[in-house]
This record gives structure tokens, C-alpha cells and sequence, in this order.
């Protein structure tokens, strides 16, 4: 039997995904928040994903546990090619943002949490001169208050793309890797991408992908 709190829980990720990540409440948001203003050759990837049986309903500490396993593995990568930076080369890391960056079905308050696993990477990259850029299917309509969001988590954004109209009736996969593509052609390298759906790393234009659990598509 599911406990009132899995049943609260697994409402919140049913209402988060058929609003389209939150559009519906954007006039709220910013309506409390003050925003901050804050091609090379597509590369081969490899993929580290985390083992996790998917269940009716997914446990915070499960999650942050199947997190971690990825980023202990991502981690060293990172560490190793930040230090073999070619002279003059631009790095970058694309993430996603929902149950990647930051936590969004496990509490649903506002501003979100960073994922620590996740931060505590990209606070590495970002101390080493690496770019963060964020690739999202959230619409353009929360963009202001997704940016602040960010930052007040602790992430330091070298871009955050968003859908604008006509990217809604794109299949989010090529939308993302569309994304990708541009920032390759801005002159980056990017050294990793991480996400915890297919869409989010299907593609190519990265180096390295790493994938979170969504538990067979459980997490948005």
C-alpha cells in the first residue's frame, strides 16, 4: 500500500509533467521573485548509468544514493580531462535541469535544491574554468525565474537554453541536440553532458554522457 506521503508525491510528478514543467505557475513565481541578470566533428560517447530497480514510487534517499554512484564516476573523468585542457580550449558541461540540476520531484518547493551530487561536480568544473550551460524542455516562460533558481542553488550559468513557441512542437531530443550544436559552434568544447533521460544525451555533440536514474521515465 502506498503511504500519504508516496501519494502525495506521485501527484506532485503527475502535475509537473502535464503542466509542461510548471508553466502554470510562472506568474506566481515571478510575480514573488526578483530575477538576477546575471563546428567541430561530433565526438563519441559513453553513457554511465545508474542500476536501480524501478519501483511504484522512488525514495528520496534511493535516489540521492543512484545520483551519487553516477557522479563518483563522472568525477574523476572530469578531473582528468579538465587538467588535459588543450592551450586555448574552451570547455563546457551541459546539463539538464529537472532531477538533474536541481531536485524537482522530491519536495516541490520554491526556489529548488541543487541535486549535491550534481553541484558538487559542477562546482568543480566551474573553480577550473569549465562553462556550465544548461539544455531544458522547460518553456520559455519560466526562463527568468529557472535563471534565478539556479544561481540562488550555486550554479554560475554560461547560458540557459530554453523552448521558445515553435521549439514546443519539436521532438526534445533534436530540440536539445540542437542546443548542443549551437554551443559547439560558439567555440566550446563540451567535455560532458548529463541528464537522466534519453532525450536529454541522445544526439551526439558531446564528448562524454553520463546518465541519472528516472527510474523507467518515473522522475520528469
Amino acid at each position: 500500500m502506498t503511504d500519504q506521503t508516496g501519494q502525495t508525491r506521485q501527484t506532485r510528478r503527475t502535475w509537473w509533467r502535464a503542466t509542461g514543467t510548471a508553466a502554470v505557475v510562472a506568474a506566481a513565481l515571478t510575480a514573488t521573485v526578483t530575477p538576477s541578470v546575471a563546428a567541430p566533428a561530433e565526438k563519441p560517447s559513453a553513457s554511465v548509468t545508474a542500476v536501480a530497480a524501478a519501483a511504484d514510487d522512488v525514495d528520496y534517499d534511493t535516489w540521492q544514493r543512484d545520483c551519487r554512484a553516477v557522479m563518483d564516476a563522472a568525477l574523476p573523468y572530469l578531473k582528468e580531462r579538465i587538467a588535459d585542457s588543450a592551450p586555448g580550449e574552451k570547455q563546457a558541461i551541459v546539463l539538464d535541469i529537472d532531477n538533474t540540476s536541481l531536485e524537482t520531484d522530491f519536495g516541490f518547493s520554491y526556489p529548488q535544491p541543487a541535486n549535491r551530487p550534481v553541484l558538487e561536480a559542477a562546482r568543480y568544473a566551474q573553480e577550473h574554468g569549465v562553462a556550465l550551460f544548461f539544455v531544458t524542455a522547460r518553456p520559455g516562460i519560466i526562463e527568468a525565474p529557472t535563471e534565478w533558481n539556479l544561481a540562488h542553488a550555486g550554479y554560475e550559468s554560461s547560458g540557459l537554453y530554453v523552448r521558445g513557441f515553435l521549439d514546443l512542437f519539436k521532438d526534445v531530443a533534436e530540440y536539445k541536440t540542437e542546443q548542443r550544436a549551437e554551443i559547439e559552434s560558439n567555440g566550446y568544447t563540451i567535455i560532458a553532458n548529463i541528464g537522466n533521460s534519453a532525450t536529454d544525451l541522445s544526439g551526439g555533440h558531446a564528448e562524454r554522457t553520463f546518465k541519472l536514474p528516472d527510474y523507467d521515465g518515473q522522475l520528469s
